[in-house]
């Protein structure tokens, strides 16, 4: 049993989210990647969140990433290796955190919000890589150095923890006998976000979404009727899974307690409020995800 409670764990990790996703919106990133030569979007996001475990191969990144369909990682791994060795896109990712979160936050970027939340979630995310194993994306990301300025350690450190839970997430998911395309039919179920984002985001064809859906129907997760729509079955099981990723991902907050997690939420939400409408490409449908969590 964990001293942090799993809603903690949860609260404080969607606290802090935006302020490591934001790489994955903002136009300063795709600036930084052009400079090296990777121009094509979906090769910038891929490389640059793989560079972090070397120059590997499709597969590794299929794996870790889970529920891409394998072609759109193969179009573009190991081709990013060619243009740009994985150290090189590392740095250009970090200047696009650097120019974002200076965009974000302007004078505060070094105020002590930024210095008290970035040495609270470090603490937090260096607990973490005490337990790499079974993590293999989490363990890349925990080989990086880490970087000096106060904001880029906060969003550094959000990122071990980011990806400490999703490999957690994922452990999970495989446990339950679903794949990556299963997964995404039942997030899409959950109508937090419309099916056809997810599956062009992700690019499984009309046939290959269609066969995902038959199956988790099959499994007595779905309503009847054409509409994608969870029954009582399929929303206990994703409640099960979220549940027991939030049990996962207790054990790094045990470094600061649940006093050091309600501070460090306190911190984080307004500065996530901030990267979310900070005009740095963040999209409006994510930015209310802060109300209730402090």
């Amino acid at each position: 049993m964990s001293a942090i409670e799993p809603r903690t764990a949860r609260r404080t990790h969607l606290s802090a989210e935006t302020i490591h996703g934001m790489i994955y919106f903002t136009p300063y990133g795709r600036e930084a990647y052009a400079t090296l030569g990777i121009t094509d979007q979906r090769m910038g996001y891929f490389a640059s969140r793989s560079a972090a475990m070397g120059a590997v191969p499709a597969e590794v990144v299929i794996a870790t990433f889970f529920n891409f369909h394998p072609n759109a990682v193969r179009r573009v791994i190991p081709a990013a290796w060619e243009i740009a060795a994985p150290s090189a896109i590392l740095e250009a990712r970090l200047e696009a955190v650097d120019r974002s979160l200076r965009q974000a936050w302007g004078e505060r970027v070094s105020g002590p919000e930024v210095r008290e939340a970035a040495s609270l979630a470090r603490r937090a995310a260096e607990r973490a890589t005490e337990r790499p194993q079974g993590r293999p994306l989490f363990a890349g990301h925990s080989s990086v150095p880490w970087p000096d300025e106060p904001h880029l350690v906060l969003w550094h450190a959000q990122s071990l923890l980011r990806e400490f839970r999703g490999d957690g997430h994922v452990a999970l998911l495989l446990a339950e006998g679903l794949d990556g395309l299963d997964a995404l039919v039942v997030h899409a179920a959950t109508g937090e976000v419309p099916a056809r984002t997810l599956q062009s985001m992700r690019e499984w064809s009309d046939e290959e979404w269609a066969a995902g859906v038959a199956g988790i129907r099959e499994r007595g997760w779905l309503e009847a009727g054409e509409d994608l729509r969870l029954s009582a079955a399929g929303r206990a099981h994703r409640q099960s899974v979220e549940d027991r990723t939030d049990q996962l991902a207790c054990f790094p907050y045990e470094a600061i307690g649940e006093e050091g997690c309600a501070r460090l939420r306190e911190l984080a939400i307004p500065l996530s409020k901030a990267v979310a409408t900070g005009d740095i490409g963040f999209p409006p449908a994510l930015a209310s995800r802060f109300e209730k969590l402090a």
